[in-house]
């Protein structure tokens, strides 16, 4: 659906003299700041996926202040991953129909104002503030894999590696630095220069973003341009009544198997009903896009076999990040009985090992390939995974911190290696497909480990715990067992996680060796040789 640009158009296969240049051509054959460009839109993607995982450590103050379980809490999260697993696949269809520099306007527009109503939404009402969060996933829905697609067109094939490894700023550290950050608003107040200040309260989480979001949204009538070729393409009705309900019943239903009011995994109205009609709907859509001319989501991009594994393998890394990620906040709080900042700043750590090494990874990826680095680094993620099966209700804080950052090293050796080349098999002109693909896979992902991780903790828990009746009887005893049930649940959780890890780190032989580039005159699929980059017009 995504035609390659023409002469006038924004040239990605020009030679590398002219293609390193801050200048750049747009559709229209008007030159722009390259470089504003890209800031623009990273700073703004990295504010929007801050929602992803920002609310992990806030978790226990929005259980106080809602007056709410931790099962419910954790729809925040999970409600956004559900609104951006069914947003993403129509992005293919929005980078194609429409400009890109109005399609981010519009974007900003959404999650600014979203922000806004997550930060004044009353705490009688939890539904208002999942509204807001539903709304913040739409927005990022859009902008994150525009991001990406965007990044094809402005970069030539040799720096699409490096330029990928800028992206993981966003894709990777944004959710990684999430819970640090909120860890230090919910701290204490912060006054910024007199200009305002911070409380220690959920709400200002939103804040920061918000302001963050509002001056990119100026920006943007200044250094966006349109730089994805677009086409009139007619919205397929049926493929978008298809895919929103599948994708979105699909994943309601995960979000239902923690809920404590329903059966866990064999809930047969709220979890196996809409779990399989959601799966039907799904089969039905991927058929439609099969026999449709111009689908509305390109599934046959997964006909190429590298791409295919590499988005199983970006999938698994989620999968493995977001089973620590998302409950060792919770572990420090409630185990450890740190504060929010505290768990937060024992992540720290770990975030700048991830923001340091994406785009470090991605300029060796264009060296090297994806293999060897996707090899080792789910190596490293599992090796780092061990030891958090064995925590304790007094494991050093240093050593969590210590196995963390090593797990972040390799969560940061494989994501945008993978990413980069997942999207350099393909040729540019299904580069929007190939990223919504991509970005759906990593959604549902998430969405099915954030569901299965809090389900399996919270229901050992409630298995282990002990009976009321030992609380009134001999509460040291009491309390002593809780947190033995606890623990358990959260080793459940780690262990899943390390299972990711291992998955991972056995896909990843099948990732073929050195580099390959695919363009648009460059259709056949043979198989580079150790290091060797093809690119359009010859070979490197």
């Amino acid at each position: 659906m995504v035609k390659k640009a023409k002469d006038k158009n924004l040239d990605i296969d020009s030679n590398n003299d002219t293609s390193k240049q801050n200048d750049a051509v747009d559709i229209h054959g008007k030159k722009f700041n390259r470089l504003a460009f890209v800031l623009v839109i990273l700073i703004a993607t990295f504010a929007g996926m801050l929602m992803q995982t920002s609310l992990g450590t806030a978790i226990p103050t929005l259980m106080k202040d809602f007056n709410i379980n931790l099962a419910t809490a954790q729809q925040a999260t999970s409600w956004f991953l559900l609104a951006n697993g069914i947003m993403v696949p129509v992005s293919a269809y929005l980078a194609t129909k429409f400009s890109t520099k109005w399609l981010y306007v519009v974007a900003y527009v959404i999650l600014f104002g979203s922000m806004i109503m997550a930060y004044t939404a009353p705490t009688t009402n939890w539904t208002w503030f999942l509204f807001s969060r539903v709304m913040q996933a739409i927005a990022v829905g859009i902008t994150m894999p525009l991001m990406q697609v965007v990044m094809v067109y402005l970069f030539p094939p040799e720096n699409r590696g490096a330029a990928m490894g800028l992206g993981g700023l966003v894709v990777g550290l944004a959710p990684a630095i999430g819970p640090t950050l909120s860890g230090w608003i919910l701290d204490k107040d912060h006054n910024f220069f007199g200009l305002f200040t911070l409380t220690n309260s959920w709400r200002s989480i939103f804040l920061l973003p918000m302001i963050v979001v509002g001056i990119s949204l100026l920006l943007a009538f200044v250094f966006l341009k349109d730089v994805v070729p677009n086409e009139k393409v007619k919205l397929d009705i049926r493929s978008l009544i298809q895919s929103t309900i599948g994708f979105g019943l699909f994943l309601w239903a995960l979000t239902n198997v923690s809920n404590p009011k329903y059966n866990g995994w064999l809930d047969t109205n709220y979890v196996l009903i809409p779990g399989i009609v959601g799966l039907l709907f799904i089969i039905t859509f991927v058929w439609h896009q099969l026999t449709m001319k111009n689908p509305f989501l390109d599934v046959r991009v997964f006909k190429n076999k590298q791409f295919a594994v590499t988005t199983i393998l970006v999938s698994l890394s989620m999968m493995a990040m977001m089973g620590i990620e998302m409950m060792l906040p919770t572990y420090l709080q409630q185990i450890r009985g740190l504060s929010p900042f505290q768990s937060g700043l024992t992540l720290l750590p770990g975030a700048i090992m991830m923001g340091v090494m994406s785009p470090i990874t991605g300029s060796i990826y264009d060296k090297v390939g994806a293999k060897r680095l996707a090899i080792l680094g789910f190596l490293i993620v599992a090796i780092g995974t061990v030891p958090f099966y064995f925590l304790t209700a007094d494991t050093p804080k240093d050593f969590i911190t210590i196995m963390y950052s090593l797990r972040m090293f390799g969560i940061a050796m494989v994501m945008m290696p993978l990413t980069a080349s997942a999207m350099s098999t393909l040729p540019p002109h299904e580069s929007a497909h190939g990223t919504a693909a991509n970005n759906t896979a990593r959604q549902l992902a998430s969405a099915i480990v954030v569901s299965l991780l809090t389900s399996v903790t919270q229901n050992i828990i409630n298995t282990n715990k002990p009976s009321n009746s030992l609380k009134e009887t001999n509460i040291l005893k009491y309390a002593q067992k809780m947190i033995d049930a606890s623990l358990d649940g959260f080793h459940a959780s780690f262990l899943i996680a390390l299972a990711f890890a291992v998955l991972g780190f056995l896909v990843a032989f099948m990732l073929r060796n050195g580099k390959k580039i695919e363009s648009d005159s460059n259709v056949d699929d043979v198989p580079m040789s150790e290091n060797t980059v093809e690119t359009k017009g010859g070979q490197a």
